[in-house]
């Protein structure tokens, strides 16, 4: 068993390959082999989001704070919430990231699948995260 207590590991910027906006790493936890889920708790602030991503087992996102939005291409922005649980399929494109004038926090878990967790795609436009734009 390990402990990693609150505060022991420092805050880390989300690299801006991967993010838009101000984003904030905590957290992260990697399961003891042959385990092969690992974490993080990401804070976005407004208006801050993922680039377009897949996770190639699939990926669960908790929100613990503030509101948020998620959309998976060819579907519409979903707001999301605290409490709320997003089950993302293995392979589903898709963003996540704060609501336009509020902050959000969530619990992201993903597996690895041959070292590999995510595969980071294209950035999201301003246009397709305020919902104007098809993707």
């Amino acid at each position: 068993m390990e402990i990693i207590r609150n505060g022991s590991q420092p805050s880390t910027p989300g690299p801006a390959d991967w993010f838009t906006g101000t984003v904030r790493i905590d957290g992260s936890f990697k399961g003891v082999d042959p385990a092969r889920v690992s974490g993080v708790i990401v804070t976005f602030e407004a208006g801050a989001r993922t680039a377009w991503h897949t996770h190639p087992l699939g990926q669960t996102l908790i929100v613990t704070a503030g509101c948020g939005r998620v959309q998976r291409e060819g579907r519409a922005i979903e707001a999301i919430h605290p409490g709320d649980i997003v089950c993302i399929a293995p392979g589903e494109k898709h963003w996540h990231g704060a609501g336009s004038a509020t902050a959000m926090t969530h619990i992201a878990i993903a597996e690895v699948l041959d070292g590999k967790v995510v595969e980071w795609l294209e950035k999201v436009s301003d246009e397709q995260y305020l919902g104007q734009k098809a993707n």
